[in-house]
């Protein structure tokens, strides 16, 4: 019996699971264009899907931001559909052997560090952030990271008044304990002043994990800083924000500002094959 949600996609095989849902391929009937579908049972204690079909809204338009395509009930589940996109860093991390290249490292946190920028630029904390939450596009987009999983994002200011939250402690740990800052150890409510004081520690960390891998590291830009512009904005660019606020070396961001121009590295050939051949099954 096939099952067809929102009257154009049609539930396939599962593909991945967690602990607010499950994870299905799926396809548009109508255009025969692969999807990714989420469920959630509408008896869950701590329902998500709602909350994280809203922020997939408030964000669409930027850049490494899946296209929400469909949110809704059906029968015993909530359901959303968005983008299908590549494996995650996580997996490509393990198919590398636990290695990537220094140069691999800097133009991937490159593009975490302003995606989450940009979550950041829209009011919202992640409150999530690890390395199976970014994932590789599909096809032409194959060199593109995507970060996901919304669910337990909160929103720290008001994008009116700017005003932030109330600085709170003694909070129950969120988000994933391996990847958790200090702070949010230690019950202090995350806001953009945590978020960018364990940005040196992490950052270095990703620096370093191309020649000192181990199960536990990971890139963790979860910063604050404005996204920069290209039309001669004074604002300080990201690689500048970065150096003032983490005290990292002059020389860290030089090699950052070098993987900018960098296009031909061969782990990220990889990652195109292997997103490639994902967009290609059937």
């Amino acid at each position: 019996m096939e099952h067809v949600i929102g009257g154009k996609f049609k539930l396939g095989r599962k593909i991945g699971s967690g602990s607010f849902g499950e994870l299905y391929l799926g396809v548009n009937i109508q255009n025969s264009e692969e999807v990714a579908i989420k469920l959630e049972s509408v008896k869950s204690r701590h329902p998500q899907l709602h909350y994280e079909s809203k922020l997939y809204m408030l964000l669409q338009g930027g850049t490494g931001i899946p296209h929400l395509k469909w949110f809704g009930v059906e029968g015993e589940y909530n359901v959303m559909v968005i983008d299908l996109l590549g494996p995650s860093l996580e997996d490509l991390f393990n198919y590398c052997h636990r290695k990537f290249s220094l140069k691999t490292v800097l133009m991937l946190a490159d593009q975490m560090i302003n995606r989450v920028e940009y979550m950041h630029t829209r009011g919202f904390l992640h409150r999530d952030i690890k390395p199976d939450n970014f994932l590789m596009g599909l096809g032409r987009k194959a060199s593109q990271v995507y970060v996901i999983d919304y669910g337990l994002a909160k929103k720290y200011r008001d994008l009116q008044t700017h005003r932030h939250i109330p600085y709170r402690e003694n909070k129950n740990l969120t988000g994933t304990a391996r990847y958790a800052s200090v702070n949010t150890h230690l019950g202090v409510d995350k806001r953009r002043t945590t978020s960018s004081s364990r940005n040196g520690s992490t950052s270095r960390k990703a620096l370093l994990s191309s020649s000192r891998p181990s199960s536990g590291d990971q890139i963790d830009p979860n910063r604050s800083n404005l996204i920069p512009t290209s039309s001669g904005s004074s604002r300080p660019s990201t690689i500048q924000r970065l150096h003032q606020s983490t005290g990292l070396e002059a020389r860290s961001s030089s090699l950052i500002k070098t993987a900018r121009n960098i296009h031909d590295d061969p782990t990220l050939r990889t990652f195109e094959r292997l997103s490639i051949s994902a967009d290609r099954r059937k």
